[in-house]
């Protein structure tokens, strides 16, 4: 066919690629020419089609893969599209049009809620304003408001996705799923682009066929219900919310830059299926595709807010694996904002993104914008379980009962606690000051938190993680630290970075009033990778029996109190490191008040300082240190037979860097989120009710009231441990 693209970006440079990869005779022009000679339109922008394109195209005789200018107004104007979502009953935000910024600031304030500020036409994806706060939101309603009239969105959280469906007026086929990346900077932070990148397919946990029922299929058959059948592509754009799939907005077009991520991925012509949705033929056919790409954007500097052209740019030697679509080029300098995206092809999304970045390194311009971490959250959006990041609570669990017997055999009636216990306790009178003392071990590592420390050249911090987390693994038994003995362990001895951790090591004991008395360091080439290394210490304590935790007798009604952590101290890195493998150590995504790499490697908190006043006063039933398996690991170590606990998600301030794993990781279950990372609780008092205002009055620091004990629930499930208490039930 000799097939026609409207258009001139990079997105059309996309579409007549999959035209001419089957051999079709192909010209891309930015207007539509007089006459046509072509045997298929493609209309490319938006703006082309709120200009009657396709009515031209129609009026002609030839056949227009693009919807009429009256159709797309479900792009042109978005208080028509959320009127029309409402009326079909699709799954959306609340939403507000208005043409007076006191009117829609009053509507904003009734809601209650945060709010998304859109102009209402078409503003080349850069008509939106996501404020923080009440000034901010204030702010953006009456500075768009003055640009027209304007749409208020109820502000929904998650992920964002592309879902770009074929359409012959009666049936839709979707594409791959895509996400976009629309920040201008690495983390998701910046100001709004047309689009910096994307990836497809995305791994959502929704059928697209499913997607297309509920989103796209209704939008047809009501156009054909009232005789003005959609033909084209419409584009979806989600928000995947923790009630489900939301729309966010329609295009009446390929996405740019999805288009240069999906189109490259299928296997069927794309002008013949264009063609066949002209003539309503699409019928039972679905779109075949295969493998995964990865798009990423070079933008010209200054770009979004006012991009500088003009600079001479390379391109590089063109490979098959890798496509270069042009946009704001002439071909020898820079012309507009979006320069140039490189679309890198494989199997995989991994092998697609390592190919685009080194194609990427080839193309040079001065000032080029490229964010580094194109496709950072499909990881965790892949993961279900700590076991997919390669650790499997449930195997450490069944080892420790395996070993319980054998070590229990070596204990003698001085040992009162052994395995399953934070700390091991014995006996020794002869400490004569105290009238029964007990010894209280612990011995841990850091676990894979050293590999970011190592990567990061990060060492001090560790040292510090390894004695504080021992601390407070004798401190939930009431116990105050004696001394420290420490080991580390790598390929290669480093006389500097052995001596950072262990001045870390010496400054965490001194704030603690415990001795460093010495350790081990042990070069092991061949066992570690060069530049690893691996730490772990035993740290004794003393309590006096009668002041051993648990104290008295635990009962229902018992109240939890949450007192923070400040990160995820040594546990969960597996699956942390596997999250933001993607995303640079030195990015700042949103909310947080340090860079990512400072944020993970911030070191574990000693309670000793912040309990040690209530602990002396007596009113502290029990402690549980929020380690490995988080809050429904640990808490049953301290709970007696036929006693469940309770927890209330939502009743503490879940930190900004556990919200972005929680909306990263769509597809992992709240219960295994929580058992994998502390989530903002590093440590839990319980005590009677008639304590709680007391005991948050003796800690110098803001505590929640997270949970209760309560009886047992003995139809749980079947298994003996649930027959006999000691769950937790996360609410």
């Amino acid at each position: 066919m000799r097939v026609l693209v409207i258009g001139s970006g990079g997105r059309e440079a996309a579409i007549a690629w999959a035209c001419r990869r089957h051999d079709h005779d192909v010209r891309v022009a930015a207007e539509l020419p007089s006459p046509i000679d072509a045997d298929l339109v493609i209309v490319g922008p938006e703006a082309a089609l709120v200009a009657g394109v396709s009515d031209q195209c129609m009026d002609a005789g030839v056949p227009c893969f693009g919807p009429s200018a009256s159709l797309a107004r479900l792009e042109s104007s978005k208080g028509f599209t959320r009127t029309l979502a409402k009326t079909l009953g699709l799954p959306s935000p609340a939403f507000h049009l208005s043409s007076s910024a006191e009117e829609a600031i009053a509507w904003w304030r009734e809601l209650g809620r945060p709010v998304v500020v859109k102009l209402d036409g078409l503003a080349a994806g850069k008509g939106v304003i996501v404020p923080d706060g009440a000034e901010a939101t204030e702010a953006a309603i009456r500075e768009l408001v003055e640009q027209g009239p304007i749409v208020l969105e109820e502000r929904l959280t998650g992920p964002e996705c592309s879902l770009m469906a074929l359409c012959d007026g009666t049936v839709a086929r979707p594409l791959p799923i895509a996400q976009d990346h629309k920040r201008i900077g690495e983390g998701d932070t910046g100001p709004n682009t047309g689009g910096m990148g994307a990836y497809a397919p995305a791994p959502i946990p929704y059928d697209p066929d499913e997607l297309t029922a509920t989103f796209i299929q209704p939008v047809l058959d009501h156009l054909a219900d009232v005789g003005a059948p959609y033909i084209g592509v419409l584009y979806a754009g989600l928000m995947l919310t923790a009630d489900g799939p939301k729309l966010l907005e329609y295009n009446c077009r390929f996405g740019d830059p999805e288009a240069q991520a999906v189109l490259p991925l299928l296997t069927d012509d794309l002008a013949e299926l264009a063609l066949a949705c002209c003539n309503g033929a699409l019928g039972e056919r679905h779109v075949q595709s295969a493998g995964a790409s990865c798009t990423v954007v070079a933008a010209a500097p200054g770009y979004p807010a006012t991009p500088i052209t003009g600079g001479a740019i390379t391109f590089g030697a063109d490979c098959d694996d890798a496509l270069l679509f042009r946009a704001g080029t002439d071909g020898q300098s820079v012309t507009g904002g979006r320069v140039l995206a490189v679309t890198g092809l494989g199997d995989d999304l991994a092998t697609a993104r390592d190919r685009a970045y080194e194609r990427l390194g080839d193309v040079s311009f001065d000032g080029m914008q490229v964010r580094r971490d194109i496709g950072w959250r499909s990881i965790g959006a892949r993961l279900t379980s700590y076991a997919a990041a390669g650790v499997d609570i449930d195997e450490g669990t069944r080892a420790v009962d395996q070993m319980k017997e054998a070590v229990e055999r070596t204990h003698g009636p001085a040992v009162l606690r052994g395995v399953g216990s934070f700390g091991g306790v014995f006996s020794l009178a002869a400490i004569k000051a105290m009238d029964d003392p007990l010894l209280v071990a612990s011995t841990d590592g850091v676990g894979t938190k050293v590999e970011l420390a190592a990567r990061l050249g990060q060492y001090r911090g560790v040292g510090m993680d390894i004695v504080n987390h021992c601390i407070d693994d004798v401190l939930v038994q009431g116990a105050r630290p004696l001394f420290f003995l420490d080991y580390i362990a790598s390929s290669k001895l480093d006389a500097d970075q052995v001596a950072e951790v262990v001045t870390g090591m010496a400054e965490a004991c001194e704030v603690a009033g415990c001795a460093l008395l010495g350790g081990e360091t042990a070069e092991m080439p061949g066992v570690y990778a060069p530049g690893a290394f691996d730490i772990a210490g035993t740290l004794v304590g003393v309590v006096d029996r009668a002041n051993l935790l648990p104290q008295g007798e635990l009962q229902v009604g018992d109240v939890l109190l949450g007192v923070a952590s400040n990160g995820p101290h040594t546990n969960g890195y597996s699956l942390l490191r596997k999250i933001f493998d993607w995303l640079p150590m030195d990015s700042t995504p949103p909310g947080f008040d340090a860079p990512l790499g400072t944020t993970l490697l911030r070191p574990h908190r000693n309670y000793l300082p912040v309990l040690d006043k209530v602990l002396q006063a007596g009113s502290v039933k029990a402690l549980a240190h929020i380690t490995g398996g988080g809050l429904p690991e640990n808490l049953p170590r301290v709970l007696p037979t036929g006693i469940d606990a309770n927890i209330e998600l939502g009743s503490w301030p879940v930190p900004p860097l556990f919200a972005l794993v929680r909306e990263v990781a769509v597809g992992m279950p709240t219960d295994e989120l929580y058992r994998t990372l502390n989530m903002g609780i590093g440590m839990v008092v319980v005590c009677g009710p008639e304590q709680v205002e007391m005991v948050q009055g003796m800690i110098d620091e803001p505590t929640w009231r997270i949970g209760e004990l309560v009886a047992a629930d003995d139809h749980a499930d079947d298994d003996a441990e649930s027959r006999h208490g000691r769950k937790v039930h996360l609410r």
